[in-house]
């Protein structure tokens, strides 16, 4: 017989994490438990204001599938009766890992990755000023690859140089956070480009970035907030070269392996990215690393404090979780 648990858990982070729609100081994330025959799986999910979510509000969607749940839900099944987001993702992570712990075959075997191997996080500086932000970078720069945050009402032609003046050798990724606006956009790429940024995230916000389709890209631009599943995706063909799979936003696993096949067929690159949460919603998403251009699931190195067992991280380059943590 099944049991369902739900949990709020709360992370420090490191100092403040700041992008253009705010500032926190820790990461409140939700966790579901299903045991199973002395089985456990586990799931975390990140709630997103951006997306109308809650904490309050994803426990209590937890919750509500209680019944199906403990009746013997399967990941297939959960996709039909839970919409795309942060409650179905700790969802369809825990039946992941519950079943790789039962059946002894890991999750990645599963999904059809024969090798799971490190890779290469991205690592993020947080939107503060010009000089700050330089600073903060100068301290990574042993870092190969960063995530730079933008997208403030003034100054971001002056970060975007900072930023390159202090780290010359870094992989730059800038990440607007749908802060800029068609009036200074063009500027804002031509400064990235003169700069060598390789990817500009998310320029414009997702209800207005039709306008990218005849604008002049000097860097590829990746969608974030405008993709969540595979429903998202058709209207962004000719807008993006490159989108971010995010388990919070698709759903979980299940529908993030399904998003990275269509949007392959149609041309897109793929980063593999995060919310600011624990080694937990890491590691499900870590499936889908080997096949992503870009990784960017430093959520853990922002925390003060992690889960334990975490995930294992040197310097940038993480490492596949052990089967105690997920999968």
């Amino acid at each position: 017989m099944r049991q369902l648990t739900v949990s709020v858990d709360r992370f420090p982070i490191a100092g403040k994490f700041t992008i253009a729609r705010g500032s926190r100081t820790e990461a409140v994330v939700v966790t579901a438990r299903i045991v199973e025959d002395g089985a456990i799986g586990q799931g975390e999910c990140v709630p997103y204001p951006r997306y109308g979510e809650t904490v309050e509000g994803v426990a209590a969607a937890i919750e509500a599938m209680r019944p199906q749940i403990e009746a013997g839900l399967t990941r297939e099944g959960l996709q039909t009766l839970m919409p795309a987001g942060a409650a179905r993702n700790a969802l369809d992570c825990a039946l992941w890992d519950l079943d790789a712990k039962r059946s002894g075959i890991r999750a990645h075997v599963t999904a059809g990755v024969n090798r799971w191997l490190p890779v290469t996080t991205a690592y993020t500086i947080s939107l503060d000023t010009p000089e700050a932000m330089a600073e903060a970078a100068a301290k990574a720069a042993h870092r190969p690859i960063l995530k730079v945050k933008f997208g403030g009402p003034s100054g971001d032609l002056a970060r975007i140089a900072a930023i390159r003046e202090a780290v010359p050798d870094a992989v730059l990724i800038a990440d607007a956070n749908e802060g800029w606006t068609e009036e200074n956009i063009a500027g804002h790429l031509a400064a990235c480009a003169e700069a060598g940024y390789a990817l500009v995230e998310q320029p414009l916000p997702a209800d207005r970035d039709e306008f990218l389709r005849d604008l002049s890209r000097p860097v590829p631009i990746l969608a974030d907030e405008s993709v969540h599943d595979r429903p998202s995706l058709d209207r962004l063909v000719g807008l993006y070269d490159v989108i971010n799979i995010k388990l919070d936003k698709t759903g979980g696993l299940t529908e993030a392996l399904a998003l990275a096949d269509t949007a392959e067929a149609k041309g897109f690159a793929l980063m593999i990215g995060c919310m600011v949460g624990s080694s937990l919603a890491m590691a499900p998403a870590l499936v889908l690393a080997p096949r992503a251009r870009f990784v960017d699931l430093d959520g853990p190195l922002l925390l003060a404090k992690d889960r334990e067992p975490g995930l294992v991280y040197e310097g940038s380059i993480v490492h596949p979780p052990q089967p105690a943590l997920w999968g």
